[in-house]
C-alpha cells in the first residue's frame, strides 16, 4: 500500500510543561469495519487524516476489485478523490467541520448523475462517455455534507430493466460483480457494486437505488444492511430512471447507525422532483435519535408468510430472529396476504410506461451532446454493439418504447390498481386491522451461482409490497446459510422509518450477525 501508517507525534499541554506523546494511528484492521463515529474520532485524534483514509480506500479497490479476487464493484475511481479529501483536511483542521460526514469516503451507483470528470452511464455501453450537465440533488447534498465521492459503483445495467436472463450484476461496460463470500456467487442486483464494495470494504457507505428489491436484495445477499427509504424522502433528480412511482436512492452500510445518521442529511424539498414534496412535515431532523437499544419492546410485529417452506435454512434463521424479537419484548403476529391480486402485474405495466417517459426526459437533460438521444436510439446502439447483447436481451426497452403516453387508460388503471394493491388495500389495511408497528420478512434467499446462460435463479424475495407502495423497508443480517449471507426486512407505512429504525436496531444489536466476507473461490 501507499499509506505508511506511523505514529504521528503532537504536542499536548499538562500542568504547564508541554511533553510529546505518540498517538498510535490506525493500523489496516482497525480501518476494515470502522464505523463512520470510530473514523471521525481517529481524525479528531490525528489517528489518521482524510487524505490518508482515502488513500487506503483507494488502494483497496486496486487491490482486491481491479486486482485479486477482482470483484468489479467498481466502475470508475473519482480522480479528484486526492484533492477532495486534502480540501476537507484543511477545513477539519481550521474547525470547519461540515458534519458527520465530513471526511468519509462514500462510493454511488452509477445511476446518480456527478458533474464532474467521471460520467453516468447506467452501465451501458451506450453512456460510456456521458457527463451531466449537473450534479444529482443527493451528490450536491453528500459534497456539501463533506462527504468523499471516491467513485462509483458497477451494477445491473440499466437497473435490471433492459431485458430478460439477465444476470445481476452484469453490465456491458463494468463486466459481472461478484459476491464476496463466495466469488462464483450472484451479487445480486441492481445496486451490486455498492453492496458488494461496503461489504468488501472498498468505502465506508455506499448510495444504491431502487426500484423493487434493488437495494435490499444485494444488501441481503452481501451481508450488509440497506435502507430503501419512503418513496419522496430523497430527490431522485438526476438519477437515470425507471419508474416515478416507486424509484428511490438509499444508504447501504455495514450497520445501521451508520446508513440511518445518511437519512436526513440527504432528505429535503426538492423542485426538480414533485414526489418530496409529500415529505413536508414527514422528515426527522436526525434519524440517529431512533437508535434504540430496547426498539421492539412494546411493539407489535407482524410476521410475513409468504414464502415459508421455500428454503428450509431460511425458515430456521427466521424462526431464531422472531425467537430474538421476542426476548427483546415484541409482540409477534402472524399475518396473510399483503397485496391485493393482480398488484405484480400492474406494477409491471407502470414501470413500462415510466420508464420509456424517464428515460427519454432523461437524455434530453444531457443537453445536445447527450450520446443517446431517445429510448429509440438506445434499442439501435444496443443491436449493434458488440458486447451489449452477448447474454440476453432488451426486451423491457422495447417493451416500453411500444406504449403510450402518461395519459393512457391503461397507465392510469394499473397506477390506482397498484398503489391501492399495496398500499390502501395492502400494507395500511394489514398493519390497520392487526395495530401494528412493522412487518418482517426474510429479504431474500441465499445468492445463486451466477449463469450467464439462464440469467437470475431468484427463489424467494419479500420487496414486492413496500416496493410497489413507495413506503420504507430495512434489511439487517439474519445469519449464514453455509457461507453465504441472508438478511430480515422490517418494512411498514409510509414515513415509518423512526419505528422501523427502532425495531431494526434493536434486532442488529441483540443478534450482530454480520461478518466480513472471505473471498472464497
Amino acid at each position: 500500500m501507499r499509506l505508511i501508517y506511523m505514529a504521528m507525534i503532537f504536542l499536548v499541554s499538562c500542568g504547564g510543561n508541554k511533553q510529546q506523546e505518540a498517538v498510535q494511528a490506525l493500523t489496516p484492521e482497525e480501518i476494515l469495519e470502522a464505523d463512520i463515529k470510530t473514523l471521525t474520532t481517529a481524525f479528531k485524534e490525528k489517528r489518521i487524516s482524510i487524505p490518508e483514509l482515502t488513500t487506503f480506500y483507494l488502494d483497496r479497490i486496486q487491490e482486491i476489485d481491479a486486482n485479486g479476487p477482482e470483484l468489479h464493484a467498481v466502475l470508475t475511481v473519482n480522480p479528484d478523490a486526492m484533492e477532495i479529501a486534502q480540501q476537507l483536511q484543511q477545513e477539519f483542521e481550521a474547525g470547519n467541520i461540515r458534519g458527520p460526514l465530513h471526511g468519509i469516503p462514500v462510493l454511488i451507483k452509477d445511476n446518480i448523475d456527478t458533474h464532474d470528470k467521471m460520467p453516468t452511464t447506467a452501465g451501458s455501453r451506450a453512456l460510456a462517455e456521458s457527463y451531466p450537465l449537473q450534479d444529482s440533488y443527493i451528490v450536491k447534498k453528500l459534497r456539501d455534507a463533506g462527504a468523499v465521492i471516491i467513485g462509483k459503483t458497477n451494477l445491473s445495467e440499466w437497473a435490471n430493466f433492459r431485458g430478460r436472463k439477465s444476470s445481476s450484476g452484469w453490465s456491458g461496460l463494468g463486466g459481472q460483480t461478484k459476491n464476496p463470500y463466495v466469488l462464483t456467487a450472484n451479487p445480486c442486483g441492481s445496486s451490486s457494486g455498492s453492496g458488494v464494495a461496503v461489504s468488501a470494504n472498498l468505502c465506508v457507505v455506499a448510495i444504491g437505488t431502487e426500484t423493487n428489491g434493488s437495494i435490499v436484495c444485494p444488501s441481503t445477499a452481501n451481508g450488509i444492511v440497506g435502507i430503501k427509504p419512503t418513496v419522496g424522502l430523497w430527490s431522485r433528480q438526476g438519477i437515470i430512471p425507471i419508474s416515478f412511482t416507486q424509484d428511490t436512492p438509499g444508504p447501504m452500510a455495514r450497520n445501521l447507525t451508520d446508513a440511518v445518521t445518511f437519512l436526513a442529511l440527504l432528505a429535503g424539498e426538492d423542485p426538480a422532483d414533485p414526489k418530496t414534496s409529500l415529505s413536508k412535515g414527514q422528515v426527522s431532523e436526525d434519524y440517529t435519535q431512533f437508535l434504540k437499544a430496547d426498539g421492539l419492546k412494546g411493539k407489535r410485529i407482524g410476521v410475513d408468510h409468504s414464502v415459508d417452506s421455500i428454503n428450509d435454512q431460511v425458515d430456521s434463521l427466521m424462526k431464531e430472529a422472531l425467537a430474538i424479537m421476542e426476548a427483546q419484548g415484541a409482540t409477534l403476529v402472524d399475518v396473510g396476504n399483503i397485496m391485493a391480486e393482480g398488484t405484480g402485474d400492474a406494477s409491471f405495466t407502470i414501470m413500462l410506461y415510466e420508464y420509456k417517459d424517464g428515460l427519454n426526459k432523461y437524455f434530453a437533460s444531457l443537453g445536445p451532446k447527450a450520446p443517446v438521444k431517445s429510448l429509440e436510439e438506445l434499442i439501435a446502439f444496443n443491436k449493434k454493439d458488440s458486447i451489449e447483447m452477448s447474454f440476453y436481451g432488451q426486451e423491457f426497452l422495447e417493451m416500453a418504447l411500444g406504449k403510450g403516453g402518461m395519459d393512457d387508460k391503461e397507465y392510469l388503471e394499473a397506477l390506482q390498481k397498484a398503489m391501492e394493491g399495496a398500499g390502501k388495500l395492502g400494507i395500511d389495511k394489514v398493519m390497520d386491522e392487526l395495530q401494528l408497528d412493522a412487518i418482517v420478512a426474510p429479504t431474500g434467499s441465499p445468492a445463486w451461482t451466477t449463469d450467464h446462460q439462464n440469467g437470475d435463479k431468484y427463489s424467494m424475495g419479500t420487496s414486492s409490497p413496500a416496493a410497489i407502495s413507495g413506503y420504507p423497508s430495512i434489511t439487517i443480517p439474519m445469519g449464514f446459510v453455509g457461507e453465504l449471507p441472508v438478511g430480515i426486512s422490517f418494512f411498514g407505512r409510509a414515513w415509518s422509518e423512526p419505528k422501523l429504525i427502532e425495531a431494526a436496531f434493536n434486532y442488529e444489536q441483540a443478534s450482530k450477525k454480520r461478518k466480513a466476507p472471505k473471498f472464497i473461490p
